[in-house]
């Protein structure tokens, strides 16, 4: 009769699972946490974005004398004049009496840039490539690190590994004595390790929810897991309105049926991003002009504060819409570049209802629903962020100080068969984790363990 494996106490079960837990915490903040720290940095950086660059330039960006503000056209055509051989591709108009205009402009050689205009005299103030400014760089690294595809995939990496950092990190702070305040609520105040040990976990209890809500509301901005999304939402139709899949012209000669709102329209609102690029019927007609199509805006109710996209090619559209700091106020209103029709009208009633929680999530992640408090609850969170990336190197190098490296791993038990199948769960849920634990395990196994240095250093034990 064979014998059955010994059962685990209860006691030595708990402390397996823990450890197992700790190993890995310990991997995943070793992984991201540089990411980590570059995303709380810029993400404040643009969280403030509109205050910095009103602090920078406050001469470009009020208008010194109250007035009626020109229409859009006349807008675009000043700066034209300002800047000769280039063209226009967007006009963003003022959101509040005493703001500027902005107008997206393409030279003949170099990169695009932007103008800001007087939009009661029609004096154009002051030019900038967005890239080359603090915000513009803090955008781009946020979103992409500089790198495009790849670094937009780090990102995504990244803000999944810290949802295994936030799961783990809340297990391991769980209190296990009678100590309920010091060293849970609030650090004790000790020199060296003591004060990085209790930092690390009193940061992250008070501010993880902050951080699990800034990842999960970035996520869809990621190409992968946001494209995902995106198209499941849009198969349920609960992303961009239906209108979109039935007023297209697919078979207009020359116009591309697969093109999108985020391709033609960029900055549109992340719901609208995915929805086929309406066409304009190319009849033989001659283009109506930039007045023309900001007097059928106005009739259609669009008089100001709303962002004009023109035509990029014979098959575009006019494309007006407004980006309200509060979603409600969303809408999307393109016109035929011929005939000045109107070939669809949305706003947020009528998106579905999985493409309106993406929208508040959004609107709140920058700061924007209402107004400073929320801006000062996300700062919250992003300088949590940034002490946690920070604070646990430093508390990793004061165990390496005491002879204490990574947890040691486990080869059986329940503890890890738990772990698995937590890390098979979120891996479901984000296929981008999923494929990154499977890479760090048989990194560890296959290369971290045979190199002498690496394993002294990183602390790891040989099985």
């Amino acid at each position: 009769m064979s014998q059955q494996p010994p059962m685990e106490s209860s006691g030595s079960a708990k402390a397996s699972l823990h450890r197992t837990i700790f190993r890995l915490h310990f991997y995943a903040g070793l992984i991201i946490a540089p990411f980590v720290l570059i995303l709380a940095i810029t993400g404040t950086i643009y969280l403030y974005g509109t205050e910095i660059e009103d602090i920078v330039h406050p001469d470009w960006r009020f208008v010194e004398q109250a007035g009626p503000h020109l229409p859009a056209d006349i807008i675009i055509d000043n700066a034209l004049r300002s800047f000769p051989g280039a063209s226009a591709t967007r006009a963003d108009l003022p959101t509040s009496p005493d703001r500027t205009a902005v107008v997206f402009l393409t030279p003949g050689a170099g990169e695009p840039f932007r103008a800001y205009v007087d939009p009661v005299s029609g004096e154009v103030l002051g030019s900038f490539i967005y890239g080359h400014t603090l915000v513009g760089f803090a955008d781009q690294m946020h979103g992409s690190l500089l790198m495009g595809e790849r670094g937009d995939l780090i990102v995504e990496l990244a803000a999944c590994w810290a949802i295994v950092l936030i799961v783990t990190g809340l297990y391991l702070w769980w209190p296990r004595t009678q100590n309920k305040v010091w060293g849970v609520f609030l650090p004790r105040w000790g020199k060296g390790r003591l004060f990085w040990r209790d930092l690390h976990p009193v940061v992250g209890i008070w501010t993880s929810g902050l951080i699990m809500f800034l990842t999960l509301t970035g996520l869809p901005w990621a190409s992968n897991w946001g494209g995902n999304l995106e198209r499941a939402m849009a198969n349920m139709g609960l992303g961009y309105p239906a209108s979109y899949r039935i007023h297209i012209d697919h078979g207009a000669a020359g116009s591309d049926p697969d093109k999108t709102l985020a391709e033609t329209t960029p900055g549109i609102p992340w719901t609208m991003e995915p929805a086929p690029a309406p066409h304009s019927a190319h009849a033989q007609h001659m283009p109506i002009s930039v007045r023309d199509a900001v007097q059928v805006f106005a009739h259609e109710g669009l008089t100001t504060a709303y962002r004009l996209t023109l035509p990029g090619d014979a098959h575009d559209v006019f494309t007006a819409y407004t980006y309200p700091d509060q979603p409600e106020g969303q809408r999307t209103l393109h016109i035929d570049q011929y005939t000045g029709e109107v070939i669809n009208d949305v706003s947020f009633g009528d998106y579905g209802i999985g493409a309106k929680a993406v929208e508040w999530g959004v609107a709140i992640h920058m700061g924007n629903y209402f107004g400073a408090p929320n801006q000062l609850i996300m700062l919250v969170a992003t300088l949590g962020a940034a002490t946690l990336s920070l604070s646990a190197p430093l508390m990793w190098l004061s165990r390496r100080k005491i002879g204490l490296g990574a947890p040691k791993p486990l080869h059986s038990g329940r503890a890890l068969w738990s772990i698995i199948a937590l890390l098979a769960m979120l891996g479901l849920l984000f296929p981008t984790l999923g494929i990154s634990v499977l890479c760090v395990l048989a990194l560890e196994r296959l290369v971290l363990r045979r190199i002498e240095p690496l394993r002294i250093w990183l602390g790891l034990f040989t099985p």
